[in-house]
């Protein structure tokens, strides 16, 4: 039998199933005697407080093996002081006399419910984190010993409906083979955490726990997303091999890590870092990349249900500053809407029909502008410790960019008369709406530099939403029209000694880079995950090597014919 699933951090592994069930008394409608609410209050707050001393106990305990991570766990004490949880829960306790445990599920729950209905698969994944600390608290009003998977004695492949970052916690990863489950995301805490084990992972397995039996044989392809139950022998060895393959792949590939990316007749590549968090994790990835190629400052909206204040903004852009120093950090501004939804956000971003074809990115900002001058005032002041670059995404004409530009000019005299220090900054573009790349020519008078957002340009060329399984074999970043219009982009933006990078899929495809640098793409914007074998791929290859590749890729028809010219690249 064969399972499928999304394959969440790469490897494979034959083993025994360990079934993982972290299951807690699901409370029923109850009431507590009148005049007994504030003892039942107080019970709640007590166990409150016993819920942080958990958190905080393996926060501790994570903090010295992995500092990063063990500030999920501050989010998740975060979470069991949350405002508006704790005004709903006593109300509820109070005015209505509900039971504590009713009152807990209930109020989570709701929740729960509002964070899964948003087509924002980060926002959505955050659900996980909520239904951790509902599970600890209930778990701890009933008496319960919160379940951990700390205690394993021999290497197994865990299967579970979904694992809370609070489960991975103790995991020890010499015990786990990979990791299967039925929910989860690719940017989940569980993702997160088995990728910087080192675990493979498949999430999304509809139907897994139903479908596999403790003790049973598996094996599990995390690069094709597979899970076979009770493989034959041969199956085993052809996993096994494929492993040992990746392990040594990438093992190969770490060697080039903290080198220069050059090509192999000398051409300097710049090889910029996708942030989405700007945490101390993400930022190590400052040792070895040139440049912070695309700030999403998405998340600042997206963490919290109030706006960030210009301050908090400020903050984090000067973090992210300070830590590059000298190099580029392309700041891209809000690029909300499409998939991308922010609770808060939520009063403005009303329900539309396409919504990839509505008010996203800077349309967005524009009619919003008073959160849109805040971030850019936020990122001017932040501009005088480091080298900040601002980028604006779905940029669909002249009159855009003119706006932009009159908008920043209006944030800096603002802070110029009340005495607050700026910096340079270059206001570049996203090209990702296929009208502005059609005038590539006109628009690079008028701006810095330019991205090429290969997901959304790949998107409104085909016209097939990214999202959207059913239309996934329209949705080709190799497709013919997309590398010709790269192409005259490049051009324009040489001709006038202006930077150009791509970002998106295509900027970390290690197959892609040998054509993108023929036609002559010479910055990359991709997640730290992608650095070391983009670089390998790029130290293998001659820039009159590129130039031919590309040249032949012009001539061609589909995107099948595309690529299977470009895995043909031959390394030296």
């Amino acid at each position: 039998m064969v399972l499928y699933g999304k394959g969440a951090a790469p490897g494979a592994a034959v083993g025994s199933v360990y079934i993982y069930n972290k299951k807690f008394n699901i409370p029923k409608e109850n009431f507590v005697d009148s005049g007994k609410e504030q003892s039942e209050l107080d019970r709640y707050n007590t166990i409150k407080k016993q819920a942080l001393e958990e958190i905080e106990k393996i926060r501790l305990n994570m903090s010295e093996t992995d500092p990063a991570k063990a500030e999920i766990f501050d989010a998740h004490k975060e979470i069991v002081e949350d405002i508006i949880i704790n005004e709903e829960i006593p109300a509820r306790i109070l005015n209505e006399r509900w039971s504590g445990d009713w009152a807990i599920y209930q109020v989570y729950g709701d929740v729960l419910n509002l964070l899964k209905k948003t087509p924002d698969p980060l926002i959505a994944e955050r659900a996980a984190d909520f239904d951790d600390i509902r599970a600890l608290l209930l778990q701890l009003w009933y008496g319960q010993k919160p379940p951990d998977l700390s205690g394993l004695k021999e290497p197994v492949i865990i299967a579970a409906k979904e694992l809370f970052p609070s489960d991975t916690a103790g995991l020890k990863k010499d015990k786990v083979l990979a990791i299967i489950t039925e929910k989860g995301g690719v940017t989940s805490h569980s993702a997160i955490i088995a990728k910087s084990f080192g675990i493979p992972a498949i999430l999304g397995i509809d139907g897994l726990l139903g479908a596999v039996k403790q003790g049973q044989l598996a094996a599990v392809n995390a690069l094709e997303g597979t899970v076979i139950l009770d493989p034959k022998e041969d199956v085993t060895n052809e996993i096994i091999a494929k492993n040992s393959i990746l392990l040594r792949d990438m093992k190969d590939a770490d060697n080039y890590l903290y080198r220069e990316a050059r090509t192999l007749c000398g051409e300097k590549i710049d090889i910029g870092l996708n942030v989405s968090n700007a945490n101390d994790e993400e930022l190590k990835a400052q040792n070895y990349t040139d440049s912070v190629g695309l700030f999403r400052t998405e998340f600042l909206y997206m963490e919290k249900d109030t706006l960030p204040t210009e301050e908090d903004q400020f903050l984090q852009y000067k973090k992210v500053l300070e830590c590059y120093g000298k190099k580029p950090v392309v700041l891209r501004t809000l690029d909300i809407g499409g998939d991308k939804q922010a609770a808060s956000l939520e009063q403005r971003q009303k329900r539309e029909e396409n919504p990839f074809l509505g008010n996203r990115g800077i349309r967005f900002c524009f009619s919003n502008p008073e959160i849109f001058k805040t971030q850019i005032r936020a990122a001017l002041r932040a501009s005088c410790f480091g080298n900040l670059w601002i980028m604006t995404p779905m940029i669909g004409s002249m009159d855009d960019i003119r706006k932009i530009a009159k908008i920043a000019e209006e944030a800096k005299k603002e802070l110029d008369n009340s005495g607050v220090k700026t910096g340079d900054v270059k206001i570049g573009i996203m090209i990702e709406i296929p009208a502005i790349a059609l005038i590539a020519d006109i628009a690079v008078k008028e701006v810095d530099f330019a991205s090429i957002g290969s997901n959304d340009l790949c998107q409104y060329m085909c016209a097939s939403d990214r999202t959207n399984i059913a239309v996934d074999d329209y949705y080709s970043p190799l497709h013919p029209a997309i590398i010709r219009l790269i192409d005259g982009i490049a051009k324009t933006f040489n001709n006038e000694g202006k930077p150009l990078s791509v970002c998106g899929e295509l900027g970390g495809d290690i197959q892609a880079i040998p054509l993108l640098i023929g036609l002559g793409i010479r910055k990359f914007s991709m997640g730290a995950a992608s650095v070391a074998a983009v670089k390998r791929t790029i130290s293998k290859v001659t820039v009159v090597e590129c130039e031919e590749l590309a040249k032949k890729a012009l001539t061609l028809g589909t995107a099948a014919e595309i690529a299977e010219l470009i895995s043909k690249v031959k390394e030296h």
